[in-house]
């Protein structure tokens, strides 16, 4: 390896696992054996992100290809004004800084130690990217309004969603950040009954206009049916969804997802969650997400 811990390509054969005591848990850098320049990113042994860095459109995560899905289809062709709220490896803004170059891509990691130890042993995700080690919400607070046509929001302190980025009044901050035509995806995991999800339903709803916002879900037809706890894609905007065009697109994947709307989707909505009750996303059961 180079004096920066990054691995070059004729240095791959020296890749070995990286550990590291992080702020918010243990975090490993592991290499693929399969696949030279790409790493698995976890923390507590809960995969956080897969990064190839020779192909940045080689998404292996399921539910990253389902934000990918709803970018590519909600959003027009072109760079677009992106915040990442959670930070991890950088995958989604490595894909979007390869897919729509020219993009300015804000990327807010709360976990310091985490994000130092991306930065020395993967490459930068492009010019465009800025990377701010602060906490998703008091950051969202601080920016122009208007400003961004994308946010995706994938805050994991470890393996659950922190109860202070589920209320509406962080769903809120986001809509008051996104232009009028702009995208909100939010990575959610639950299991049957759903009653935290549809509570985040309810609460998005809420936050992009009652009645009038428009939504959909995105997730695999087994966890939809209750047979086992899993990720949900949350998207939402204040124009139409092109569902038709979506739904082709998680038809085509190797691990077809459902798109769910309108009276189908109602059926899950719950009541709005406040700060006063906000609660983190459930624990998921034992070997849900482990990687040894």
């Amino acid at each position: 390896m180079h004096g920066t811990g990054r691995v070059a390509a004729e240095d791959w054969a020296e890749a070995v696992p990286v550990g590291r005591t992080v702020d918010l848990g243990e975090a490993r850098l592991l290499p693929d054996v399969d696949r030279p320049l790409a790493w698995l990113l976890t923390v507590d042994g809960a995969p956080q992100s897969y990064v190839d860095l020779a192909d940045p459109g080689n998404l292996e995560f399921e539910y990253v290809r389902r934000i990918a899905n709803a970018i590519t289809s909600a959003l027009p062709e072109g760079p677009v004004d992106a915040v990442h709220l959670g930070g991890g490896g950088l995958t989604l803004p490595r894909w979007l800084a390869h897919e729509r170059p020219g993009s300015w891509q804000q990327v807010v990691e709360a976990d310091r130690g985490l994000a130092a130890l991306v930065a020395e042993y993967l490459p930068p995700a492009g010019e465009g990217t800025t990377v701010h080690t602060a906490d998703a919400r008091a950051w969202l607070a601080d920016a122009p309004a208007a400003s961004a046509d994308l946010i995706v929001a994938d805050v994991f302190g470890g393996s659950r969603v922190p109860a202070h980025l589920t209320s509406v009044e962080f769903a809120r901050e986001a809509a008051r950040v996104l232009r009028p035509g702009g995208l909100y995806v939010a990575n959610l995991a639950d299991a049957a009954p759903f009653a935290f999800l549809g509570g985040q339903l309810a609460t998005v709803r809420e936050a992009f206009g009652g009645p009038d916002a428009y939504l959909c879900l995105l997730a695999e037809p087994g966890v939809l049916r209750g047979r086992r706890y899993g990720n949900a894609v949350l998207a939402a905007s204040r124009r139409p969804l092109p569902l038709h065009a979506l739904s082709r697109l998680c038809a085509a994947d190797p691990f077809p997802a459902r798109v769910l709307a309108g009276p189908a989707l109602s059926d899950l909505v719950g009541r709005p969650v406040g700060d006063a009750d906000a609660v983190p996303s459930p624990e998921p059961p034992d070997g849900a997400f482990t990687v040894g």
